[in-house]
């Protein structure tokens, strides 16, 4: 009891200090701002929507960062530090949140941020109407109601969600959580306009509608082209943010957005803005532009496991065995990427993963047991192997692709043929299980193992694979109300990968961004949460 009395005693205090820190741009004494203060970005690709509780994938939530805010942001180090809400309370075992919000945060069309506003987004994030692909989201931490909405069972407004009153917003758990308040800085997870879409439905979110609570709002979106934010002057900090226009380009070729920086046509590169070979070159030329910061991310491939040969465990691990890891991170990556045999990223808080079997062999050796296993599933020369692997448009996706449909070949005779598409083209072949094998990453929404275990547990909205296993479920479950669910997580790991092989990890990210010396105040953190109202521009 004393225990978890502590925690929960650290967490309000966590909070309580955060309230001391808020989101703005901390210009150090002596520095000169430039006249002009605006930036232009990287923006990976086009954004699906901004409809932040129908969000999928980094080209929205990066947007999504700038335009709307949660009850929490983070700093330069992860930490939890006051958004809409200024603290939070938790009751003896953690099972339910109380969240205070401030009274000055309003939309950008003058109307306040309420716990309403709250209410109405959590809810409607778990109504089936919705189809919102993070759905599970609300599973996760165990919100009272939520599996029973999402599978149509109960209403959404059954959910585990209240407004005490304007300014406190409550969540209930089914169970104790203790790191609920670590989700809230998810964008799936920001308040949604109660009024506004509920007078325009699917409509709210077209220019002429949407309204924001950020520290920007939308200005122009000219498709394939540029999204343009300007300052939002109802933000309830807008008068410590400096930059007052941010153009985000959507640019998923890196060579192309590494050119355009070099012409000077931007100011910060998306996060894998670097190309391989041109790494050392900027290194010996512009080092103070070039910025390597460790990842909470894995890169992976997905196998669809509804689909014959790949539901064979044999199969799986065949193809998984032959990637020699250390030639991708080292000749076709070559930032510092880590090579990944485990799903969870080894600088996660509070979990050491523990090294997997096959980590252990050479590659010689894992590339012998691969052919053996593919054998045994009666592939080879007679009857060889042949499926499609899938990837989203980009020079890095295609290269490692290229790379190991050849290790595949040489080493198992395997053949993969490669299939590239746009990004919400390729979202829905995955979605809908529309692949053989394809490439995937997760980037953790919040700095704990369950980030990235949940995601494959059977009935989580981003398992695309449908990799499915009752014990890894129970597990997971499980974890969530204990003090200590390193245990689980370790023996969830140990199914994932030694017993079935459910993903193939490859590496672990790292973000790899050019960043022009005159832009101040960027501050990446372990999940790249970088906020412009942080930034400024120095006078050059």
């Amino acid at each position: 009891m004393k225990l978890k009395q502590s925690l929960i005693a650290s967490a309000v205090l966590a909070a309580a200090l955060g309230a001391s820190y808020v989101q703005a741009a901390k210009v150090p004494d002596g520095v000169k701002l430039a006249a002009v203060q605006e930036i232009v970005k990287g923006g990976e690709s086009e954004p699906a929507t901004l409809d932040q509780q129908k969000l999928q994938g980094t080209p929205g939530s990066l947007r999504g960062r700038d335009l709307f805010e949660g009850l929490f942001n983070e700093d330069g180090d992860g930490n939890l530090i006051p958004g809409v809400a200024t603290s939070y309370d938790a009751n003896e075992d953690n099972t339910v949140y109380t969240f205070h919000l401030r009274d000055d945060a309003k939309w950008s069309n003058g109307d306040s941020v309420t716990a309403h506003d709250f209410v109405f987004a959590f809810q409607r994030l778990v109504d089936p109407k919705t189809a919102a692909d993070y759905a599970w989201f609300a599973e996760l931490p165990g919100m009272i109601n939520a599996t029973d909405i999402i599978n149509g069972k109960k209403p959404a407004t059954e959910l585990g969600v209240e407004a005490a009153d304007d300014y406190t917003f409550v969540v209930r758990l089914e169970k104790p959580n203790a790191y609920f308040p670590k989700m809230t800085i998810h964008n799936t997870l920001f308040p949604a306009p109660k009024k506004v879409i509920e007078k325009w439905g699917d409509d709210w979110t077209k220019q002429d509608h949407i309204v924001f609570n950020g520290a920007y709002v939308l200005d122009q979106w000219k498709v394939n082209e540029k999204m343009v934010l300007v300052r939002n002057p109802m933000y309830w900090n807008d008068k410590e943010t400096v930059i007052n226009k941010v153009t985000y380009l959507p640019i998923p070729d890196v060579s192309v957005e590494f050119k355009r920086y070099q012409a000077g046509e931007m100011d910060l590169t998306s996060y894998s803005g670097i190309p391989t070979n041109r790494y050392k070159q900027l290194m010996k030329d512009t080092p103070d532009e070039v910025h390597i910061t460790p990842q909470l991310g894995t890169y992976y491939y997905l196998f669809n496991t509804t689909k014959a040969p790949f539901d064979d465990v044999r199969v799986r691990k065949a193809l998984s065995y032959a990637i020699d890891r250390d030639k991708i991170t080292k000749y076709v990556t070559g930032l510092g990427e880590v090579p990944s045999y485990g799903f969870t990223p080894e600088i996660i808080n509070g979990f050491d993963p523990a090294t997997p079997e096959y980590a252990k062999w050479t590659q010689a050796e894992r590339n012998a047991k691969a052919k053996e296993l593919l054998a045994e599933a009666g592939f080879g020369p007679s009857n060889p192997l042949k499926f499609s692997l899938l990837f989203n448009t980009q020079d890095l996706h295609k290269s490692i692709a290229v790379t190991i449909a050849a290790m595949w070949k040489q080493s198992l005779g395997v053949t993969a043929t490669l299939e590239n598409q746009e990004w919400k083209t390729y979202l829905d072949s995955r979605n809908t299980q529309n692949y053989s094998v394809a490439r995937a990453g997760w980037i953790g929404d919040y700095n704990e193992a369950s980030t990235f275990l949940q995601i494959l547990t059977t009935t989580a909205g981003s398992n695309d694979g449908k990799y499915s296993n009752a014990e890894y479920d129970r597990l997971m479950n499980e974890a969530s109300s204990m003090q200590d669910p390193s245990v689980n997580y370790t023996k969830a790991e140990d199914i994932l990968i030694n017993q079935d092989m459910g993903v193939a990890p490859i590496y672990t990210y790292v973000t790899k961004r050019l960043v022009k010396p005159y832009v101040g105040g960027y501050m990446p953190n372990p999940e790249d949460n970088t906020y412009t109202r942080d930034q400024y521009i120095i006078a050059h």
